[in-house]
This record gives C-alpha cells, sequence and structure tokens, in this order.
C-alpha cells in the first residue's frame, strides 16, 4: 500500500447531495481537469509499461459472474434469478462490435468519493488511481453508476432526483456534442452498458457481504433497497438489449433510474 499526502475536502457524492443543480458543472470540471493528466505522453507510457487492470469495471465484471463459479454465486444471492437474467443481457452488451474501439488512458477508479473539492473553491484532487487504457465513457460511468445507486438506495426526494437526473442528460450531450449521430449512439450504448455492469458488480457485492461484519452506511441503504436497485437493473438491461439508440436508450434508463429512486 502506497501512502502519500493527505486530501482535504468535500467529495464529489457530498457537494451533489447539497447541490444537485450544480452536478454537470462539477462532472465537467472533474473532466476538464483530468483530460490534460490522462492524455500526457509521460503518463500513457506509465500506463503501457504497468497497466492496473485488475479495476476495469468489464474486467471484475467477468471474474464474478463467468462459468460455473459465477453461477454458483449468483445462485447464492437473493433476487438470484433475476441476477442471473441480468447477468447475461450485460455479458451480451459487453460483446457488441458497436463499441468503440478505443482505448485512451483513464483514471480507472473514478468513484465520486475519490474526488474532493477544498472548501476553498480551488482545484479538486483525486484519489486512489488505477491507471489503464479503458473505454472513453469509462470513468464516466463508474461516477453516474455510484451517483445513481445513491439515489436510488438513499431517496432523497424527488426534486434532487430529477435536477440530478437532468443533469447527468445535460453532461453527457456536452460530452458527445462533437460526435456523429453514430459515434453518439455507440457512446451511450457503452456508457449504460459500463454503468449497469459497474452497479451489477456493487450490489452483488453487498448481497454477499459475510454476516457479522459491519456494512458502510451506503453499503446498508443498498441492501435494504435490492429488490429496487434489481427491478431497476431488469429494466434497463433488457432496454440495453432491445433498442439500438443509444440516445433512446439512455433516456429511457434515466426514467428507470427515476421511478426506481421515487418509488
Amino acid at each position: 500500500m502506497l501512502f502519500t499526502e493527505y486530501a482535504r475536502g468535500v467529495t464529489l457524492t457530498e457537494l451533489v447531495a447539497a447541490s444537485p443543480g450544480r452536478m454537470a458543472d462539477l462532472l465537467h470540471l472533474v473532466r476538464q481537469e483530468l483530460a490534460p493528466v490522462l492524455r500526457s505522453p509521460d503518463v500513457v507510457a506509465l500506463v503501457d509499461r504497468a497497466p492496473i487492470v485488475e479495476r476495469a469495471v468489464p474486467g471484475t465484471f467477468l471474474r464474478k459472474f463467468s462459468g460455473i463459479n459465477g453461477a454458483v454465486y449468483l445462485g447464492q444471492l437473493p433476487c438470484g434469478n433475476l441476477l442471473r437474467d441480468i447477468v447475461l443481457r450485460l455479458r451480451r452488451a459487453n460483446a457488441s462490435p458497436t463499441f468503440t474501439s478505443s482505448r485512451p488512458v483513464v483514471f480507472g477508479d473514478l468513484k465520486p468519493e475519490h474526488v474532493l473539492f477544498p472548501s476553498d473553491g480551488g482545484r479538486p484532487s483525486f484519489i486512489d488511481p488505477g491507471l489503464m487504457r479503458n473505454p472513453p465513457c469509462a470513468d464516466l460511468a463508474k461516477l453516474l453508476s455510484r451517483l445513481f445507486l445513491d439515489l436510488v438506495a438513499c431517496r432523497p426526494g424527488e426534486d434532487a432526483v430529477r435536477v440530478v437526473l437532468e443533469q447527468a442528460a445535460v453532461h453527457t450531450d456536452v460530452a458527445a456534442a462533437h460526435l456523429s449521430a453514430p459515434e453518439e449512439s455507440a457512446l451511450l450504448r457503452q456508457l449504460v452498458a459500463l454503468w449497469l455492469m459497474d452497479t451489477t458488480n456493487i450490489l452483488t457485492t453487498y448481497l454477499s457481504h459475510p454476516t457479522g461484519l459491519p456494512l458502510t452506511r451506503i453499503g446498508a441503504a443498498v441492501v435494504s433497497e435490492a429488490g429496487a436497485v434489481c427491478r431497476m437493473l431488469d429494466l434497463c438491461t433488457s432496454a440495453l438489449v432491445s433498442l439500438r439508440s443509444g440516445r433512446d436508450l439512455w433516456r429511457l434508463c434515466l426514467v428507470h433510474v427515476a421511478q426506481a429512486a421515487t418509488r
């Protein structure tokens, strides 16, 4: 374990909870801060010499749910049959030839709690990187997965949920503005697939947590709302299989998140 200097500040999770209407601007700031660093020739060379591939969302997903061990694991969980269907759809989506083959360097473990904003309004700090080559939307997928899961597990109220989801849509519109329609569709489909894989990874980890060991606050909240999370994943992965338009898929999945968080 490598210990570096202490990082102080308010996490992205906390800022979004306190000011949902700032989320698009905060996500843009995160992207703006990281982009030049991740494109740096020195960083790219470092990643190519020693990538940290273990934290990639698809890699974690496939390790957890492949083969006999994956089937046994799912069978031991609450909602196991539904989760099995969800996993099968996501495995099919992960093999899609429509996804981009681009693999730039990404932060790799960009959870909202790994982004810290100082109280004086200065530049954010980023902790616990897992630098690797991955799809360009991988970092955003992990951020949205955690922020959306917080909405479903903690249920902050209809107004907060609506604003957060509107802000997510605004951010993706801006991020994809330079793309052609087919490129945007592929990006949004891949974003949704990675988000749903990450949420499935998190949910199943919490559901298989050893009895008697303490869970984090958010972990306990996710377990208590596991049925709602599973229903959301079921609806979203069904849409991922049936809808070809990335924009239609993205918008429908936001509706499913809203329903799960405000039922």
